[in-house]
């Protein structure tokens, strides 16, 4: 049984410092993976066609190495790379690429290695590269935590070549949600809270332009959610192995507030594909 002391939890949620982040992904991230089976730590994309955890996450990451254009990619910077499983794919699919995976959480960078992948440990604000050596830069459901987010960006725009892609899957926000529009979400959402605004803001003021937009929320809270609360009596059997029951409870109210936040378009979920202006 995994011991968790709740007050750590809420500190870590709340501060929500590099340090924190880690400790959180490192007590938490082990939840998603006994309920999916798998080691990719993403929301999914889901479909008829993609409708149980590793598909759907697997179809996130390839949708995303499509919009990155990977096919003609060369050096690429997967920044907050979790547990290395979307690199792992896209080397598979695509092994002309050379992928450098940064992580400010040793442990997770250690969990797998393999060949044409470099495991940095590193944070997403100071990336260890030379300006104009690298051609994608991207941040597959890992920008959210990035802190500030303006700093990621300005190093993606130093490092990025001159046809180089910075390319995001973020979970976002609609507006100027607040406590009340996010309910417990504000604390079980264990990130940045970043409005689609803001994100697009910060983007622009450091040079990029947006080439690509699309929102995709409804394919990826509203089908996960629908999965876990047709799925709950086996999954929550998963996670009681391993985790006392409250943390199984806040996870099926957090859920339950995720998709009725989604429905409401309080929160939604956002691919950006970005050109730097200045070096088209």
């Amino acid at each position: 049984m995994v011991s968790i002391n709740p007050l750590e939890v809420f500190l870590w949620t709340f501060r929500r410092s590099e340090k924190d982040t880690v400790n959180l992904y490192n007590t938490l991230s082990p939840v998603m993976q006994l309920a999916t089976g798998g080691s990719m730590l993403n929301f999914g994309y889901w479909s008829s066609e993609y409708s149980d955890p590793i598909s759907a996450q697997e179809n996130l990451c390839m949708v995303f190495a499509n919009l990155a254009e990977l096919s003609s990619a060369k050096h690429v910077l997967d920044v907050g790379s979790g547990l290395s499983a979307p690199s792992h794919l896209w080397q598979e699919k695509f092994p002309d690429i050379f992928l450098y995976d940064i992580n400010i959480n040793y442990s997770q960078l250690s969990f797998g290695k393999k060949q044409k992948i470099e495991f940095l440990n590193s944070s997403s604000t100071k990336l260890p590269f030379t300006q104009n050596s690298v051609d994608r830069v991207l941040a597959l459901e890992s920008a959210q935590h990035f802190k500030p987010l303006s700093d990621f960006v300005s190093e993606s725009k130093r490092v990025l070549t001159d046809n180089g892609l910075l390319v995001m899957a973020i979970p976002i926000t609609i507006g100027n949600s607040s406590i009340r529009d996010l309910g417990m979400l504000k604390f079980t959402w264990s990130s940045e809270h970043y409005s689609l605004d803001n994100v697009k803001k910060i983007l622009e003021s450091f040079g990029f332009r947006i080439d690509k937009e699309k929102l995709i929320g409804n394919s990826v809270y509203d089908p996960l959610a629908d999965y876990y609360l047709e799925n709950r009596n086996k999954l929550k059997k998963s996670i009681l192995e391993k985790y006392p029951n409250y943390v199984e409870k806040i996870l099926y109210k957090s859920i339950i507030k995720m998709k009725s936040a989604s429905e409401k378009r309080i929160i939604d979920y956002v691919l950006l594909k970005c050109i730097p202006e200045s070096k088209q």
